[in-house]
């Protein structure tokens, strides 16, 4: 035979020398849960690991974070008051705001992305501002570019509005031009599913909708050309980064959208996805550590640059250990 695929799998060295897919620490992002109170370190229940913190806890997470080798987070606010306005989103002491300022004080190297959506922060735990019992998407979009201008002008490195609006990246964008912030990035969860994936989320972050569902907003998980077409309105508004949501079942949009934009991809690899596996793991059907790995390279595999995780510190260690890299 003269062509012999195994030559280039004989040893660790050829086969790292060969490697198709590589993967870095600097491409992890690690979502962080905040939350009013004092004091606190407050375990998920449905995201065994995770936890919520107090802002003055905070710096305790950042530290073993950026230990791990992961230099970038992504911040989500969990307020004690709520109301139909979602005032506490943009207050200039609300959650996130406060936990951005501490962030930079304390780890002024950190990168610091902030989730922007309005769901945690509302009575109803919906992404907008109501009519009646629908979401109005147009009066969402000026309270979006408001909750993304005080996260700027908090701290935050980055925004990333997950609300799935029309309209809201092109609102934010020119808002926070207007305010001179110019060179803030925008992430947009360009293609983010009505998915069952986000369960333990809602929980973590107590947003779940108090009726109805998010199905007129998220896309239906049957499609994928209008997964593009999000992606390309987006990227006409002034999106610099595009995300899909959820990572593992969505990979093929992954594909497409890394072929239908220049933009960066990311991917977020959501609290469904970590809990499948942690309770796989915790009854010894599933070797965690070899699951965590082979995920996540399938993400970069399918082309993405960002890959936020909860497994993100996990990860950066398995890079240390050589089992992906």
């Amino acid at each position: 035979m003269v062509k012999r695929p195994r030559r280039l799998r004989g040893s660790e060295t050829i086969r790292k020398m060969v490697r198709e897919t590589r993967v870095d620490k600097s491409s992890l992002i690690y979502p962080v849960f905040v939350k009013d109170g004092t004091g606190l370190r407050e375990a998920i229940p449905s995201m065994e690991g995770q936890y919520r913190y107090s802002v003055d806890r905070l710096p305790y997470a950042l530290e073993e974070i950026l230990k791990s080798g992961v230099s970038s987070v992504m911040l989500f606010g969990i307020p004690k008051h709520k109301d139909e306005k979602a005032s506490q989103a943009y207050a200039g002491d609300g959650i996130i705001q406060r936990a951005l300022r501490e962030a930079k004080r304390t780890f002024p190297e950190l990168y610091c992305i902030t989730d922007v959506c309005l769901c945690e922060y509302t009575s109803h735990g919906h992404c907008g501002m109501l009519c009646g019992r629908e979401v109005d998407n147009d009066s969402t979009l000026q309270v979006l570019a408001e909750t993304a201008l005080s996260h700027v002008q908090a701290g935050a490195d980055m925004v990333a509005p997950s609300d799935m609006m029309d309209g809201r990246v092109a609102a934010i964008r020119r808002v926070l031009d207007e305010n001179r912030f110019t060179n803030t990035p925008i992430m947009s969860y360009a293609v983010k599913y009505a998915s069952g994936f986000y369960a333990p989320f809602r929980d973590a972050a107590d947003s779940a909708p108090a009726f109805g569902s998010r199905r007129s907003y998220q896309m239906d998980y049957h499609n994928s050309r209008e997964g593009i077409k999000e992606v390309l309105l987006d990227e006409e508004e002034g999106a610099d980064i595009v995300m899909v949501k959820p990572a593992l079942a969505y990979l093929d949009m992954v594909v497409k959208v890394k072929e239908a934009t220049n933009l960066p991809v990311a991917a977020y690899s959501v609290s469904g996805e970590y809990a499948m596996i942690k309770a796989a793991a915790g009854r010894g059907w599933i070797d965690e550590r070899s699951i965590v790995c082979e995920t996540a390279v399938a993400a970069f595999r399918a082309g993405v640059q960002s890959y936020l995780t909860y497994y993100a510190k996990e990860l950066a260690g398995y890079m240390d250990e050589g089992l992906i890299g």
